[in-house]
């Protein structure tokens, strides 16, 4: 976007086309003397078979800036995270690979369980956690990115453009979110953002208006970018969801935790593709099914701690004034994508809007039906404070898997 408009209450960092990477990098390079940086990279094991994860290694093989390099790593046997290993021994950066189904780790999650402080879901929040806590455990870096490891479209101008408004010691930003284009294979993707998040956020302003949280989501160009970067010290207090709410749960923690002027959202690819979700309109526990109720419940149980109070009625009001707003938001895509020349099915744009508004049912009756329902996983602090031991621990299992395994 090269131009200078500031919408809603967060900082908008543009692309103008002026300054180039190479030049960016140059100045990550010597604040890193001064604020070191770190990287987290969320994985399966089977994404190490892919052709994203493999351009994604050899791009950030280039990168000088970064002290560190956490990947976390899921559903992964011995022999699989031997492979892991190998497969990561390329980048010159020290960096160290989080076995999360090793025995080691898995012990350390046993504690946490009886102590109920482990996450309580298996997926990426869980994966990210321990990264977190790894990385604070281990104080090697002050600021830290993360991203995900099935971007097609990856260049390392994109890491470099996300971690630099927390790097930058003249800066004030503690908090900072990648949005970009999502358009690939002629036709515009970004469903659950697109048809889910943005008619759900303006149906929710119609209904609750003046509501600082709602004005605060909404000026979001991407709310569902898994693309973020935070200065260390957030680590510690943020609580996360396990479940496909992370990202609307990770901007909700930060609007809990400090002021606008702390975060800010910055353009970080012209063009960007990843691996694609199915709509799953027969099986709400997968797919953008399961993540649209999801990140629905993330976004009620949000606003009730506003003091904002739900009922059964409320909902279906929600519900119809999103799927009014939505239908919309449709016809303007359809209108967007004719005059880009980019393909456009009404008819599954219509489907995926119809799915997704019995979704913000089910997620309310979910959340009236489940009041004492705990969906965060407990922040750092708490962790530490029950189980001190546990940064010693944790930085002791990751290296002896290191060693046995490689």
């Amino acid at each position: 976007m090269s131009d200078f408009y500031q919408n809603g209450i967060i900082t908008n960092l543009h692309n103008l086309r002026v300054q180039d990477a190479a030049s960016l990098e140059k100045e990550l390079v010597s604040f890193s003397k001064i604020r070191p940086m770190g990287l987290v990279l969320p994985s399966l094991y089977s994404e190490l078979l892919s052709p994203a994860l493999e351009n994604i290694v050899k791009e950030l093989r280039d990168v000088k800036y970064l002290n560190q390099i956490v990947i976390g790593l899921d559903r992964a046997t011995k022999y699989e995270y031997r492979d892991a290993l190998n497969y990561f021994s390329r980048l010159p950066q020290e960096h160290f690979v989080l076995w999360n189904d090793g025995p080691r780790l898995k012990a350390i999650d046993k504690k946490l369980h009886k102590l109920k402080l482990a996450p309580q879901e298996m997926g990426k929040g869980r994966n990210v956690w321990y990264c977190f806590g790894y990385i604070l455990a281990t104080n090697k870096v002050e600021s830290v990115a993360l991203h995900d490891c099935d971007i097609l479209t990856y260049n390392k101008e994109l890491l470099a453009r996300l971690i630099y408004p927390v790097a930058n010691p003249n800066f004030n930003y503690q908090f900072c979110k990648g949005y970009y284009s999502r358009v690939s294979a002629n036709k515009i993707n970004g469903r659950v953002c697109r048809l889910l998040v943005t008619p759900l956020i303006r149906s929710l302003i119609k209904i609750f208006p003046a509501n600082e949280y709602l004005e605060y989501l909404n000026s979001y160009r991407y709310a569902l970018s898994g693309e973020f970067s935070l200065r260390t010290e957030v680590l510690n207090d943020i609580r996360i969801p396990s479940d496909w709410g992370l990202e609307i749960g990770v901007l909700s923690e930060m609007n809990r935790n400090y002021a606008t002027n702390r975060i800010c959202q910055v353009d970080i690819a012209d063009k960007y593709d990843h691996k694609h979700q199915e709509l799953s309109e027969t099986d709400a526990s997968k797919g953008l099914s399961k993540m649209s109720i999801d990140i629905s419940k993330s976004i009620f149980r949000k606003l009730a701690t506003t003091g904002l109070v739900f009922n059964n009625e409320t909902f279906r009001s929600i519900k119809a004034t999103y799927f009014r707003i939505a239908l919309d938001f449709v016809e303007t895509y359809n209108n967007d994508a004719i005059m880009n020349g980019l393909s456009f099915d009404i008819h599954e744009e219509e489907k995926a809007v119809e799915l997704f508004a019995e979704n913000i049912m089910n997620a309310g009756s979910h959340f009236l039906a489940h009041p004492m329902e705990t969906p965060f996983i407990p922040s750092w602090t708490r962790v530490n404070s029950a189980y001190p031991e546990l940064r010693e621990e944790i930085i002791n299992a990751v290296k002896l898997d290191m060693k046995e395994y490689s």
